[in-house]
């Protein structure tokens, strides 16, 4: 694999209220990104600024939602070390999910490495408070600029962090969901 290129934020944002923080609202500086092209893997392994990505309206995950996301956390200990919770088996579970839906396995441990150079990069936005940590979303989507039905022949890869507090900010109450038992659209 290659070597993960870094470039640098030159804005840093400035950090929220640890104190008062909702679930996935905002994001550290960086994310890490990379490319998966059939015939030659996954390419490209780079930490960049957070940032929007450019997709065209055909992209296959807009289409077929080729995609899969995982989530796990960062926390700080007492002495500030900062702690990843089981990162291998989150990148075991991405990779599950990534045979179910015909995308490119990932390298787990490099997907470990980036993630632990990435964090190092944005420490400062891993929450010094209780009940709260970083919140790390990796997620892989299809971008093949095809609306016809096959897996994709390219997809991205990303890690973005957000420091977040408690998903429920009211505490584990019950979720209204709708489950509809007559009409499907797809079997």
């Amino acid at each position: 694999m290659e070597q993960i290129k870094v470039t640098l934020t030159e804005t840093p944002k400035q950090l929220p209220d640890f104190n008062d923080l909702p679930f996935g609202t905002y994001f550290s500086d960086h994310m890490f990104v990379m490319n998966y092209v059939a015939g030659e893997g996954w390419i490209n392994p780079r930490i960049v600024p957070y940032g929007p990505f450019e997709l065209d309206p055909s992209c296959m995950v807009f289409h077929y939602a080729q995609e899969i996301f995982e989530g796990l956390k960062a926390y700080r200990t007492a002495d500030g070390t900062i702690q990843l919770f089981r990162p291998y088996e989150n990148f075991k579970r991405l990779n599950n999910s990534a045979d179910r839906l015909c995308i490119p396995k990932v390298d787990v441990d490099f997907c470990v490495d980036a993630l632990k150079q990435l964090v190092e990069i944005d420490k400062r936005w891993v929450p010094t408070v209780e009940n709260a940590s970083l919140y790390i979303r990796p997620f892989v989507f299809a971008t093949d600029h095809h609306v016809g039905v096959h897996a994709s022949h390219t997809y991205t890869f990303c890690i973005i962090l957000s420091p977040s507090g408690s998903y429920y900010k009211e505490g584990i109450n019950p979720v209204s969901i709708m489950i509809e038992d007559e009409d499907v659209r797809a079997v």
